[in-house]
């Protein structure tokens, strides 16, 4: 019986994370490093559940999955429109950022163009890590076995799911998250759904609430938050530079105690918080509908949901304002979770470590917490051994608001682990010679 082969390095996941390492080992790693991604998707797309018409991406275009580390990369944006014969008329359109529909086929375009050894519809059972051998071995649910010396996770996070609608996901789909929601959504009857709950003030909870009424005008869209209303996101150009890697290093090197106190000033430039030009948007259509005498849409502010049930065909949410502590009851025929995604760690709404790696977990290194220990170049070691597996995109409680779901430092990431990951390997070859 043959051995069998041992990767340099397996990613897990090849959406925007890992599909930016894989350009990054192309352009710059050693041709004979022995690599491969695995995806469950038979035929991936970024975003393809929330690709919403005229809705767009909330980052500069140049933050791409290449540029700010190699602006001559022929895997840009740029040279995206201009191999597809568009760059003049986008630069004429009259929107500040590109249509996200435009940036998932930009996404597709470079991932059918890379020549990384990607298997598709191929899905990660559990990894399992031999300290002897310092290799992990990871089990797909065909049942193969394959063997790495280094990981690249990078299967998204988590999406949030707030305790009190654990129990409602089911296939009928009256209660879904937005990760959900174009499939759900083409399943509305506006007959029989006449009224909609969305959870959240983010940009996700108000691109829903213009969706859906445009696309069902009959039917009643209501937006609960935790804020006392909708706001906009802060795009001040100070707090921009947390988006910055000088802003990563800063943050990375600070304790527990300061990044969560950084955290509060962070948020509001990508969380609970919409951009302004779709918070002008509803707000001229909630406009236009007292014109008309009409309620199409309330925006409950200040609410938190203290339960939510089945009432037959319907969702019922204990609801109370958090600052005059009246409560009520509203009833909803379809509940949408605009509620984003989990972080990693230990505080509240956050996981101790993504799900594929609970099999593997108490090897590697942890505080007191019981929070993983996540160096700057977003590696996790092992308590005995060297391999590490790289947390491609899961790192935003270590390293800051810019590893979030944001493409604004993906590149600059993905220089950082594969730079960790030619290093890891030569360190690896040299003690095989010796």
């Amino acid at each position: 019986m043959t051995n069998p082969k041992i990767y340099d390095l397996i990613g897990i996941g090849f959406g925007p994370a890992n599909i930016a390492l894989a350009i990054a080992l192309e352009e710059d790693a050693d041709p004979e490093l022995r690599a491969v991604f695995l995806e469950k998707s038979p035929a991936p797309q970024w975003q393809e559940n929330m690709l919403l018409g005229g809705s767009d991406i909330q980052h500069h275009p140049v933050r791409d999955l290449v540029s700010l580390r190699n602006p001559r990369s022929r895997y840009s944006f740029i040279n995206y429109l201009h191999e597809n014969r568009r760059l003049i008329e986008h630069l004429n359109l009259p929107t500040p950022f590109p249509l996200r529909t435009e940036y998932a086929d930009y996404v597709s375009w470079v991932r059918n163009t890379l020549t990384t050894e990607v298997r598709y519809g191929t899905a990660v059972l559990d990894i399992a890590f031999d300290p002897v051998a310092d290799l992990y071995t990871i089990t797909t649910t065909s049942g193969e076995e394959l063997l790495a010396q280094q990981i690249s996770l990078g299967p998204g996070r988590s999406p949030l799911i707030p305790d009190q609608f654990a129990e409602l996901l089911d296939t009928r789909r009256r209660v879904v998250h937005l990760t959900d929601y174009l499939p759900a959504v083409r399943s509305f009857d506006p007959l029989a759904d006449g009224r909609i709950g969305i959870v959240g003030g983010s940009q996700s909870a108000v691109e829903l609430a213009l969706d859906l009424r445009h696309r069902l005008p009959s039917v009643r869209v209501d937006i609960l938050t935790r804020s006392w209303s909708l706001r906009a996101k802060d795009h001040s150009p100070f707090s921009e530079e947390v988006y910055t890697p000088g802003f990563t290093d800063y943050y990375h090197g600070s304790s527990k105690a300061a990044r969560r106190r950084l955290d509060r000033f962070t948020r509001p430039t990508n969380y609970s918080a919409a951009d302004l030009d779709v918070l002008e948007r509803l707000y001229v259509d909630l406009y236009e509908d007292k014109l008309s005498n009409r309620i199409r849409t309330r925006i409950y502010g200040d609410t938190e949901i203290i339960a939510a049930r089945r009432a037959n065909d319907t969702v019922a949410l204990a609801i109370r304002n958090t600052t005059t502590g009246h409560h009520e009851e509203l009833v909803f025929d379809r509940i949408i979770l605009a509620t984003g995604f989990r972080d990693m760690g230990g505080t509240a709404d956050n996981e101790h470590h993504h799900p594929l790696l609970d099999g593997v977990h108490r090897q590697l290194r942890a505080d007191t917490d019981g929070d993983l220990i996540v160096d700057r170049d977003y590696g996790v070691r092992p308590i005995t051994g060297t391999a590490p597996i790289y947390l491609n995109g899961l790192c935003e409680s270590t390293h800051g608001i810019g590893d979030s779901g944001s493409f604004s430092l993906l590149s600059l990431r993905a220089e950082v682990i594969a730079r960790s990951i030619i290093d890891c390997r030569d360190r690896t070859r040299i003690t095989v010679t010796a």
